[in-house]
Order: C-alpha cells, then structure tokens, then sequence
C-alpha cells in the first residue's frame, strides 16, 4: 500500500510544498541530484533482479527521484489528476517528450490510479542496470530501425497489454526536444487507442528543467531549478472516424499548455 504522501493522494493537482529545498543542493543541483538518481537506479536494478520491482515500488522511486529534484529547488506543478480515475478502464496517455524527466515521474502519478506501461526504444531495456528495471515494466518494446516493423509491434503490443487493463504512456516523438513540433509528432497514440476502442488522455509536458546530455551521458544534462516543472493532463476522449479531429486536438493541447507556461 502506497504511503499518505502529498504527491499520490492530491485529488486534482499537486505543488512541490515549501520548505523542501536545500541552500547548498541548489547551488550545485546536479552534484546533489545525480547521485539521489544513481542511488535509486541501483537499488531498484537489484529489486528488479530479485523479481520484486511491483507497480507500487515503480511509484514509490518515481517520488524519490521527484524528492530529489525539489530538493535542488525545482517547483513541479501537476494539474488535472483527476482525469486519470475519470477515465474507465485502462487508455493511452499520449504526450509530447521533453526530458527523461517525465518517464521517471509520471508512473509516480499514474500508478496509485491505473496499471500503465510504456512504448519504449530497445536501448532502454538492454542499458547496463537500468534495463534490469525497465524489463521488469513489460513495456512495448520497438527497435527504432524499420518504422514498419515498430508500428506492427505498437499496435500488437498495445492491444495485448490494453486486454490485460494496463494503460499505455507514448510519446510519438522520435526524440526529446525542449520545442515542440506538430511535424514531428505523429499520430500513433491516435491509433492505438481508436484500434483498442480505450480512451485517450492528452499529456502536455514543460520538462526542460532536466536538460538533455549528449552521447551516452544524454540522461545526465544540466539540472536548471530555475525552470518550473509542469504537467497537465487533459480530459480523456474517445477516437471518432479517421482520428485526425483528435491528433488535432492531442497538437493544440500541448501547443497551449506550452504557450502558456512560456508566457
């Protein structure tokens, strides 16, 4: 059972309470940062190795990692919790991907409301340690190499876990970027919920706070707490006809969400 914690149990939003910041860990928030995340990574590895990383242990590093940038300074806002216990049954939450912030952090708000996975690259699953905890995930897994053949492995790994009540989070891009781009962004969370008849929750995403690195330490960009952190999911829909009313709608929630925290 998940503990009485703030970030799990707020019906509708929540905000990084005051009072969670550290003097020194926001001079140097990737000196203190990183280490929190490495320590959480390594634990989890071994508890997935030992077969007992479970939905509630997934939910429960989610907010540790979470702790660990507020701890930095960073102020994370999420809005619009309730649409997830509002929508029935399990559903694609489709959004656009900004920084590896939001893979960490989402399950932490998902999880305590529905069983989700994600579509993720291979890469993730076979990385030395952290792949132990994204195998245990079961999540969709895609080579990024023939764009057929990921799109017949979607769809099919989709509906198999869609069956079992277990939501899917996709990102449509095909890789994080601090702008987004329409172009970019195409419709394959359209698709799998209108072929899966499950309803589909729009996910804008201002993540840019966890910078994106380059090469292999492309996890590991610079930490910025003076970048607010925000997540705004949007009221579930269900996909009519051809699906393109609702990519439209997907395009303009996040295009909004992102004018409006930019100001």
């Amino acid at each position: 059972m998940l503990p009485d914690d703030p970030f799990f149990n707020q019906p509708k939003e929540y905000r990084t309470p005051p009072g969670l910041e550290g003097r020194l860990a926001r001079r140097f928030p990737c000196l203190f940062f990183y280490p929190i995340l490495w320590k959480c990574i390594g634990v989890g590895a071994c508890v997935a190795m030992a077969g007992r990383y479970d939905d509630e242990y997934w939910a429960l590093q989610s907010v540790q990692v979470l702790r660990g940038l507020e701890y930095t300074g960073c102020r994370i806002h999420a809005e619009g919790i309730e649409h997830i216990a509002e929508a029935q049954g399990p559903c694609v939450f489709v959004g656009n991907h900004m920084s590896a912030l939001e893979t960490i952090i989402l399950p932490g708000l998902i999880v305590p409301r529905k069983r989700v996975t994600f579509v993720v690259k291979r890469s993730l699953t076979t990385a030395f340690v952290f792949g132990h905890i994204m195998r245990s995930r079961n999540p969709v897994v895609v080579n990024r190499k023939n764009p057929r053949d990921d799109l017949a492995a979607m769809l099919a790994g989709s509906e198999e876990r869609l069956t079992r009540g277990i939501s899917m989070i996709v990102f449509p891009q095909a890789t994080r970027t601090p702008h987004f781009d329409r172009e970019q962004f195409n419709s394959i969370g359209v698709k799998i919920a209108r072929r899966n008849n499950v309803p589909l929750i729009p996910v804008a995403l201002k993540t840019d706070a966890w910078g994106c690195g380059k090469g292999v330490l492309k996890d590991h960009g610079k930490i910025s707490p003076d970048l607010p952190v925000h997540i705004r999911f949007g009221k579930a829909l269900r996909v009519e006809g051809n699906g393109k009313e609702e990519h439209e709608h997907l395009c303009r929630f996040i295009e909004d969400a992102l004018m409006e925290w930019r100001g």
